[in-house]
C-alpha cells in the first residue's frame, strides 16, 4: 500500500538543550497515526515520513534520522521540540535562521513548541503576524519581538503556515493539527484516543481549522499565500493578489485555484473563518467585534459565511468550544 500512497515528510529539529521527549514522541505520534491510517486503507491518504535534523555549529541543520528513507523532496512542516532549560536568542545560529526561512519560502509549515517559538521570532517570520509561547518568556518575548503580536494567554496560535504553543507538553497538540491537515479529523481524534492525550473536538465536529495547501511548487502563488496569512485577508482584491504575484488576474486565478484548490474568494473566506474560530474559542470578544477584527464589516454576512463553513453560527460555536483555557 505505501507504494500507492504519496509522502509528506515532517522534519523535527534537534537542536542544544532540546526537549527529546517531544521529539521521540512526536516521532511515536506519528508513527501511531500512520498504523491508524493504514487500518482504515485509505489509499488516498498520505504516508508521514518523519525525520529528525540535527542542528551542529552554524550549519544548516542535517537529516540523522528517516524513518521511510527515499528520495529528498521539500518538507510539509519542520517542528521545534521545546527546552526544558529554556532558550535564548544566541542559540539560534544562522545557518539554522537561513535554514527555516528556506523550508518557509519551500512551502513548509514551521511550528515552534513553548520557547522554539523564539527561533521563528529570531527568523523574522512572524513579524507582523500573532504568536504565542511560555509564559515565563512572555514578556522579554514582547520586548525582544516587538513587531510580533503576542497572545501569551492563547495555548496555540495556528496561523496557517505558523503555529505556535505556550506549553512545554504541547507538543502533541502540535502534532495533532498536522495529523487532522494532512490525514483528517477522524484519524487525528482516534490518535488523541489511542495515545490518550487531549485534543479539540471542533475539528472532528466542524471540519479542520483552514489548513492551506503550500507545498504545491507555484512561488508566485505561495508568496501571494504568505501575504494573505500576515494580513489575515481583511482587506484584499483579486487586482492586489494578482499584482502581488505578477500575474495576469485570469492567469492569477486558473493558477491559484490549481495550487489550493478554492478561488481566491473562498481561500480568503476559510482563512478569516479560521482565525475567527480561534477567537470564539481563546477569547471573550463579542462576535460583532470579531466579525470586524477578521474583515468583515457586515456582521450578518460573517454570520452566514461562518455557519455555511463550520455547520453552526458563531454563538453555538462559542457555547460548544468556547473557554479552552480554563479547562
Amino acid at each position: 500500500m505505501d507504494a500507492q500512497r504519496s509522502i509528506a515528510e515532517l522534519a523535527v529539529l534537534i537542536y542544544p538543550g532540546a526537549q527529546m521527549a517531544a521529539v521521540h514522541g512526536l516521532t511515536d505520534l506519528f508513527d501511531v497515526a500512520n498504523r491508524i491510517a493504514a487500518d482504515h486503507q485509505a489509499v488516498q491518504l498520505p504516508l508521514l515520513r518523519v525525520s529528525h535534523w540535527q542542528v551542529e555549529g552554524d550549519q544548516a541543520p542535517a537529516r540523522i534520522h528517516d524513518s521511510h528513507p527515499g528520495p529528498d523532496r521539500n518538507l510539509v512542516a519542520v517542528l521545534i521540540p521545546p527546552s526544558i532549560a529554556g532558550f535564548t536568542e544566541d542559540q539560534a545560529p544562522q545557518g539554522l535562521i537561513d535554514w527555516l526561512r528556506e523550508q518557509h519560502a519551500r512551502g513548509a509549515t514551521l511550528g515552534g513548541v513553548c520557547v522554539g517559538s523564539i527561533l521563528l521570532a529570531e527568523s523574522g517570520l512572524l513579524d507582523g503576524r500573532s504568536a504565542t509561547t511560555h509564559w515565563s518568556s512572555a514578556k522579554k518575548f514582547a520586548e525582544r519581538y516587538p513587531a510580533i503580536k503576542l497572545k501569551a494567554d492563547t495555548p496555540i496560535v495556528d496561523d496557517g503556515d505558523l503555529i505556535t504553543t505556550a506549553g512545554l507538553m504541547a507538543w502533541s497538540e502540535l502534532g495533532l493539527r498536522l495529523v487532522d491537515r494532512l490525514l483528517g479529523p477522524s484519524i487525528a481524534t482516534a490518535t488523541a484516543r489511542f495515545l490518550v492525550v487531549e485534543h479539540s473536538d471542533s475539528a472532528s465536529e466542524c471540519g479542520s481549522n483552514f489548513a492551506p495547501i503550500l507545498s504545491h511548487g507555484d512561488g508566485p502563488i505561495l508568496k501571494v499565500q504568505h501575504w494573505l496569512q500576515s494580513t489575515g485577508a481583511t482587506d484584499v482584491s483579486l487586482t492586489a493578489m494578482a499584482e502581488r504575484a505578477g500575474l495576469e488576474e485570469r492567469t492569477f486565478l486558473r493558477r491559484f485555484r490549481a495550487a489550493t484548490g478554492l478561488k481566491p474568494t473562498e481561500y480568503c473566506q476559510h482563512l478569516r473563518v479560521g482565525k475567527a474560530r480561534e477567537m470564539l474559542e481563546f477569547s471573550n470578544g463579542t462576535i460583532d467585534h470579531i466579525a470586524w477584527t477578521v474583515g468583515y464589516q457586515d456582521p450578518g454576512a460573517f454570520r452566514s459565511t461562518f455557519k455555511k463553513i463550520t455547520g453552526l453560527a458563531p454563538s453555538d460555536y462559542r457555547a460548544r468550544f468556547g473557554g479552552r483555557p480554563g479547562r
